[in-house]
């Protein structure tokens, strides 16, 4: 086992590094104030490839390994998850959704500008009826032949109001049960579609989330992804994905979290020394620093197991399951560390603590990561 970076993950760690504190940090603390899309960001992770980073490059894509995906998704996410959350839906569900199951001309049209982040994507498959339960599908599909017609809610879409391409899951017959489910490419503009006002969050403020409605939506039957009834299919590989993404970006906000309280307690002074010369102190930054390492080595072993060409059905809902849980206490540890210093905006900390605890629900909850995890241990 060889638990070491090549020289091409460091560099592509570093240049991730760089533009996180040079870019997002800055004005992190208000776009988070004003639930402020960080569109000029977006633009220029673009430019640095970070929005299509698994994507091969005859598409517009950086042709990288879901190794890297994880070390770029890290470093951002220790300043800023609502940037980071971004880079994740655009990368792992949209862009990796279209490449791996689009046609040609879906990848030509839409993959090509999605990838260099000349469009953002959004994935649209939660309902009001249907988070957790997939399969509860209430927005349909009806096939006209040439076109299908779509009518329904989703929910909790992030960059709903922002995204050019959605990726929409829809029911087609309900008959069938998951196997009637679609998807299909939605553009921005289309006639019918209208997008909800934004949600106001606990955190990733930045990022944008709404509800869109769908009112008698004609989508073209070249715009369906795969054979009839590949929808659901295809929502559930492309989440497998989603968490690996999502897995890191929790890791990212522990060690962000981390790395803040380490420094605060080397400079922070209580009964005559610096507060990390406390066990109370000491002790803490020894549980967190072995916890966000041990989800570290869950975050690369999935990762590992992706550009292996392996299952990482398992691999990703145990490092999403562990990451998340290692983000939302740790960050509350951090905020312990701060004091009162923990609970003003200008310390980041109380930030990272509010964006930690959305790792825990979207893109399968906790609950949802064990019965994944369980039911293949079952299964055998």
């Amino acid at each position: 086992m060889d638990f070491s970076l090549t020289e091409e993950h460091i560099m592509i760690r570093d240049a991730a590094r760089d533009f996180a504190q040079t870019e997002l940090l800055p004005g992190v603390i208000e776009r988070d104030n004003e639930q402020k899309f960080p569109q000029e960001l977006v633009k220029k992770m673009g430019d640095l490839g970070f929005m299509g980073i698994m994507v091969d490059p005859k598409y517009g894509g950086s042709g990288m390994d879901a190794i890297s995906y994880v070390l770029i998704m890290e470093e951002l996410s220790k300043v800023d998850a609502s940037a980071s959350v971004i880079v994740s839906v655009n990368n792992s569900l949209v862009c990796y959704g279209l490449e791996a199951y689009g046609n040609e001309e879906q990848k030509q049209k839409y993959l090509t500008k999605l990838a260099t982040g000349e469009f953002v994507g959004a994935f649209c498959l939660s309902e009001p009826e249907a988070g957790s339960d997939a399969t509860s599908q209430r927005t349909t599909a009806i096939d006209m032949g040439d076109h299908y017609v779509i009518n329904g809610t989703k929910n909790w879409i992030t960059s709903g109001g922002r995204a050019d391409v959605y990726l929409v899951i829809a029911q087609t017959d309900k008959d069938k049960g998951h196997r009637g489910i679609n998807a299909f490419i939605v553009e921005k503009g289309t006639p019918g579609f209208h997008v909800g006002p934004k949600e106001d969050k606990l955190g990733i403020r930045g990022s944008d989330t709404h509800t869109l409605q769908f009112n008698d939506v004609k989508v073209p039957k070249a715009n369906r992804i795969g054979e009839d009834g590949f929808g659901f299919k295809f929502a559930m590989k492309t989440l497998s994905g989603g968490r690996i993404g999502i897995a890191s970006q929790a890791l990212g906000i522990a060690s962000g979290a981390y790395e803040l309280a380490l420094k605060y307690s080397k400079e922070r002074k209580a009964f005559g020394t610096e507060i990390c010369n406390h066990q109370a102190i000491a002790f803490k930054l020894a549980d967190m620093y072995t916890d966000i390492e041990a989800a570290r080595h869950l975050v690369m072993k999935a990762a590992w197991d992706k550009d292996q060409g392996n299952n990482y059905d398992v691999s990703s809902a145990m490092a999403k399951l562990f990451a998340s849980k290692v983000a939302m206490t740790h960050t509350v540890e951090a905020v312990q560390i701060h004091g009162g210093n923990g609970f003003v905006k200008e310390y980041h900390v109380e930030r990272l603590m509010r964006d930690a605890k959305i790792t825990q629900i979207y893109e399968g909850t906790s609950e949802i990561q064990k019965i994944v995890i369980s039911r293949n241990l079952i299964k055998g």
